[in-house]
């Protein structure tokens, strides 16, 4: 998919068509994770900070990711690709290998063409949005193929031309050569790919380990014989949160390992699964980043559980200084739940003993929290501090359907707009004004 989560605000929000738009964390530490092509004229590009990204394009709209929006466009995308064959391997959101041949669809060079011809037909079709199909005898040219047919494009390589293709190429287009690998064969006077081949295996194993160089030494020559996989695993869920500004308070820091706890366990039942090990993730202030984990009896979903780990796992980490970054996740995945009967009686034990003494409550499903120590209120449940997101979408009782331009000084700026509408007109209310709601993203436009 073409700069897909900027594609989608563009086809979700008419006055956006054709304009600079820029998705990712709006934070002092917040990076770009998609830009439209129009922001991308200002050299703007994913990976960015932010603040850059502001420096080069002032004028673009600056709006935070809305991923369960993108799911839904995506889940379409992937519907269409599993009816051209049953192996399809997503990457991400916007992004998948497909065998054609496996479908029966792609004989030859003119009927994988075809086929992807009618792909990209059918994706603007049901989304709105534009796809480039690259199309190529392996995975590793199918991949520089789409790229290089982007924006909205097709192109075809035909198979036994790949070392024309990729030897006056970048060594960084292949696979696994990031930008220390590819220092370090510059220092070794391998600018391109045809470096590489020329080079030989044994000058490139000497110099990147065995499996390492002989891996690049053949994706020099263009081969890659790895196939398409239908289904990955998943092997861990996690989330993560970087705050805008360092956390030196624990009570505060204990707090959100529970949110983040509880987020980890909605999408571990989400993906089906329960787990046996929890795993902490904490970045400090010097960006030094430390992960504990722990290892149950069985595998849970239980958000107590879960969260009372990761509690446990806090105690063991030196926070002073400060903290700026902190996660939780699950790993040792499994399709069933075995409840861990000593934690469900240690909470036990511990509610029957807050019940005995004075106690304040906590957060919606924490422990008691003694009256000696402040309650932390979780912010959702704060009126006065209602916070509207750029780019969030909202309903108002009057004007109905519309999304965030900004916020700030206790005031909320709403465009209200559609995706099949006209470019709406821009009205601005209190932040409390109680007419005003979140709203649900409403579904794209097909084109053609």
């Amino acid at each position: 998919m073409d700069a897909f989560f900027a594609a989608a605000e563009q086809a979700a929000k008419p006055s956006l068509r054709g304009k600079p738009v820029v998705v990712g964390g709006l934070g002092p530490r917040g990076v770009v994770a998609t830009a439209s092509y129009e922001a991308r004229r200002f050299g703007v590009h994913s990976a960015m900070p932010m603040g850059q990204a502001r420096r080069l394009a002032p004028n673009a709209a600056y709006l935070v990711p809305r991923f369960a929006f993108y799911r839904s466009i995506s889940e379409q995308v992937m519907e269409l690709l599993g009816g051209l064959s049953p192996l399809v391997e997503p990457l991400s959101l916007d992004e998948a290998f497909v065998d054609l041949e496996a479908g029966g669809v792609a004989e030859d060079s003119a009927g994988a063409r075809a086929a992807g011809e009618r792909l990209r037909v059918d994706i603007l079709a049901t989304t709105g949005l534009t796809g480039s199909v690259g199309l190529a005898g392996s995975k590793m040219i199918a991949k520089i193929a789409s790229e290089e047919a982007k924006p909205d494009g097709l192109v075809l390589i035909e198979p036994g031309t790949e070392r024309e293709l990729l030897g006056p190429r970048s060594v960084r287009i292949l696979p696994g050569v990031g930008p220390a690998t590819g220092e370090h064969l510059r220092r070794a006077g391998m600018t391109t790919v045809s470096d590489l081949a020329e080079a030989g295996e044994d000058e490139l194993v000497r110099l990147l380990g065995r499996a390492h160089g002989a891996s690049l030494y053949l994706m020099a020559q263009g081969y890659d014989d790895r196939p398409v996989v239908a289904e990955r695993d998943a092997k861990s869920v996690s989330v993560e949160d970087t705050f805008d500004v360092d956390l030196h308070d624990r009570v505060r820091i204990r707090v959100e390992v529970e949110r983040l706890a509880e987020r980890c366990v909605g999408r571990l039942r989400a993906s089906g699964h329960s787990g046996r090990t929890i795993v902490l993730k904490v970045r400090r202030f010097d960006f030094s980043t430390l992960t504990r984990s722990e290892t149950l009896r069985g595998p849970t979903d239980d958000p107590g559980v879960v969260r009372e780990a990761a509690g446990r796992l806090l105690e063991a980490v030196d926070t002073t200084g400060g903290v700026r970054l902190l996660g939780v996740g699950v790993s040792g995945l499994a399709d069933y739940t075995q409840e861990d009967l000593f934690a469900q009686a240690t909470r036990a034990e511990a509610e029957a003993a807050g019940s005995a003494t004075e106690a304040v409550a906590g957060p919606a499903g924490d422990a008691p929290v003694p009256a000696a120590v402040p309650a932390v209120e979780p912010e959702a449940d704060r009126p006065a501090e209602r916070h509207w997101a750029p780019g969030h979408d909202v309903r108002h009782a009057v004007y109905g359907a519309g999304w965030v331009q900004g916020s700030g000084v206790g005031r909320v700026t709403v465009r209200f707009e559609e995706p099949g509408s006209k470019p709406g007109r821009v009205r601005t209310f209190s932040v409390d004004d109680p007419d005003l709601v979140p709203g649900e993203a409403l579904p794209l436009v097909g084109g053609g």
